[in-house]
């Protein structure tokens, strides 16, 4: 078991795999000297893939019993974690029942409450680069190639009723695990979305490039699982090809990005627009950030532009 030390400022936890290796650790000062949050500090917690239940209950633990941490972000262990530690949380908010995730914690007077961010996070930032009305205009399609918590969040987004005819015509998810495939189909049970969805075991690239390569034109293709950031690598093989006119999207910004060049080697020839997982990240914290230390950051506009580019210029420092 790891040993947590009591913590001396009031600090905001990030649970990942390799969060030395993130912006957010140069970042954050910035972020809280321009957000008014005193000497509030970051620290990282790293477990390798799929951790034991016990050490997500250890870290949660911590956190809720240490007067100073304030909360945590939570990325790639958004499900393992939910469901080794449900019972240690005062407080679990609608995205976060229906999910069966959670990628925030956030104290509120010795209360742990969990809540499912992406669902925001992931909206902003797709609504961010598609075009209006991309899907109702075009026909289009929505290829999710990993079924974690941001596959979740993000097909949950395109499915809203809200969204009127601007849905995929079709949603496919694949996986290697059959139990993540089970639980994001639950999800798509109980959202009762009028939208086809299919979901394939993808044990192999070829599974995904097969998939991809039958896609309608204009569709959208999402690196949803990881690879390329917590892990190397591409979820789809050299020999993937990608829709005409689409649209891929790399939910990483850091790592070796394999599946980010791919997308660029056929920008060229395919009419493709790629899109990396910058904007998704700037969202993703400070939707974290404003629940955890109770403040308002507004997704849009001046202030949030003075931060999205503190952390461009941080980042390429």
């Amino acid at each position: 078991m790891t040993r947590y030390v009591p913590t001396l400022r009031p600090t905001l936890w990030f649970i990942g795999v390799t969060t030395g290796k993130s912006s957010i650790m140069q970042v954050f000062p910035a972020w809280a000297e321009l957000l008014g949050l005193g000497d509030a500090a970051i620290a990282g917690i790293d477990f390798p893939l799929h951790a034991e239940p016990a050490a997500y209950r250890e870290a949660v633990s911590f956190i809720r019993n240490d007067p100073l941490s304030r909360g945590a972000l939570v990325t790639t262990h958004k499900i393992d974690l939910f469901k080794a530690a449900r019972d240690l949380f005062d407080e679990i908010d609608p995205f976060a029942r229906l999910m069966h995730e959670t990628s925030c914690l956030a104290k509120r007077d010795e209360r742990l409450a969990c809540h499912a961010k992406d669902p925001i996070s992931s909206g902003l930032a797709m609504d961010g680069f598609l075009p209006p009305g991309h899907f109702a205009r075009t026909g289009a399609e929505l290829f999710a190639i990993g079924a974690g918590g941001s596959a979740i969040a993000l097909t949950w987004h395109v499915m809203r009723a809200e969204r009127g005819p601007d849905r995929p015509s079709r949603i496919v998810v694949s996986d290697k695990s059959p139990e993540r495939l089970d639980e994001i189909r639950r999800v798509h049970r109980e959202i009762g979305a009028a939208v086809p969805v299919e979901y394939v075991l993808a044990g192999e690239p070829a599974a995904n490039d097969a998939v991809t390569a039958h896609l309608k034109p204009g569709s959208l293709v999402v690196n949803a699982t990881g690879l390329g950031k917590d892990a190397p690598g591409s979820p789809l093989s050299e020999r993937a090809i990608f829709p005409e006119g689409g649209i891929a999207w790399d939910l990483n910004y850091r790592g070796d990005l394999v599946f980010l060049e791919q997308a660029r080697a056929q920008a060229g020839a395919r009419g493709l627009r790629v899109e990396d997982g910058w904007t998704y990240f700037i969202h993703g914290w400070t939707q974290v950030i404003a629940e955890v230390f109770g403040i308002e950051i507004p997704t849009a506009g001046p202030r949030f532009e003075a931060l999205a580019a503190v952390a461009a210029r941080i980042a390429r420092s």
